[in-house]
């Protein structure tokens, strides 16, 4: 640990591509895919971990997945500067005949424990359920649409359990009839001022891991937020945390921005405050009137929800300092 970051300076981060054991010709490099050159017997596994740091994590890690016969691919690990905190990602390959899952866990908890770890999560993609989620949506269906054909195409590695919506939509609508060829149930809750239908959606979401608000234009209540429990993700059409609240397209029109942008983050009970996970950015110009605005918005809203639940179910993000996050 103290060889590796002198290596850097304090408050860096350090990539480590695993290449022990493996031949030359078809070692993986960062940017290539982990499972070019993998024994068929071998399975990918991956593990993060946040703890106070101290000298010896990174080695003990490595120990850790070796001793059992797997292989570290990707390491990324980083020590934010006078904040004595340490996080890390690994991906690995092991053989699950000499490493069974129900080991692994316990390995892993072993060294949570060794280093007083705040987060030590492994998931086996192969192996492990798929996140199991409910989408919560309003009028606007761009990003649902894409979250359900990113579902279908295999690009989101989660099981959408439902879709529940304040908004009525009739049965032969695009939507509808994707759910109910899937089997996804749809429910609508009509809300008003008064009644924001909380509690039944509490109910229908309870089995869930987490929430995605797919242009959710509902205030969640810190109650709701605190009987849940899990984490919620939400998707901002703005850049946060300029354009906060409604109508952030119109908001940066009137104020003649040359980028817009789209914000996914964590909700919390503060509006549109919440820990930020992925923001994508556009140039505009003069020549767009307010149409275009949200049209390229639209598009950066799906791909941005798309790739911070993808960044999410990878264990790419992890709390950092109250309202930041790491994002490897």
């Amino acid at each position: 640990m103290s060889l590796l970051r002198r290596a850097l300076p304090s408050g860096h981060s350090l990539k480590v591509s695993g290449l022990r054991n493996r031949p030359f010709g078809t070692s993986n490099f960062p940017g290539d895919s982990p499972d070019c050159s993998i024994s068929p017997s071998l399975i990918h596994g991956i593990h993060v971990f946040h703890s106070p740091d101290e000298v010896g994590i990174v080695a003990k890690l490595s120990d850790c997945i070796a001793s059992r016969g797997g292989n570290i691919l990707n390491a990324d690990v980083f020590v934010p500067e006078d904040k004595h905190v340490f996080y890390s990602r690994s991906e690995f390959v092991f053989n699950p005949a000499k490493w069974p899952r129900g080991q692994m866990d316990e390995d892993f908890l072993k060294l949570s424990k060794t280093f007083n770890a705040t987060t030590s999560v492994v998931r086996v993609p192969s192996l492990d359920p798929n996140y199991k989620i409910s989408v919560l949506a309003s009028k606007q269906d761009h990003c649902l649409v894409d979250l359900l054909h990113g579902w279908q195409d295999g690009r989101l590695p989660v099981q959408i359990t439902s879709v529940i919506s304040n908004h009525e939509r009739s049965p032969n609508t695009h939507v509808i009839r994707f759910l109910e060829r899937h089997g996804i149930p749809y429910h609508y809750l009509q809300t008003s001022k008064e009644n924001k239908r909380e509690r039944e959606i509490l109910e229908l979401v309870q089995d869930t891991d987490f929430i995605v608000l797919a242009r959710y234009m509902q205030i969640l209540s810190g109650d709701f937020l605190r009987d849940y429990g899990k984490d919620i993700i939400n998707i901002h059409h703005g850049l946060l945390p300029s354009f906060k609240g409604g109508r952030p397209s119109w908001q940066a029109f009137e104020a003649g921005v040359k980028l817009i942008g789209a914000t996914t983050h964590f909700v919390s009970e503060e509006l549109d405050d919440g820990p930020i996970i992925e923001q994508m950015v556009e140039r505009v110009s003069h020549r767009d009137n307010l149409r275009s605005f949200v049209q390229k918005s639209e598009e950066l809203e799906k791909r941005c929800l798309a790739k911070a639940i993808k960044s999410y179910c990878e264990l790419r993000v992890l709390p950092y300092e109250g309202n930041k996050t790491v994002v490897f």
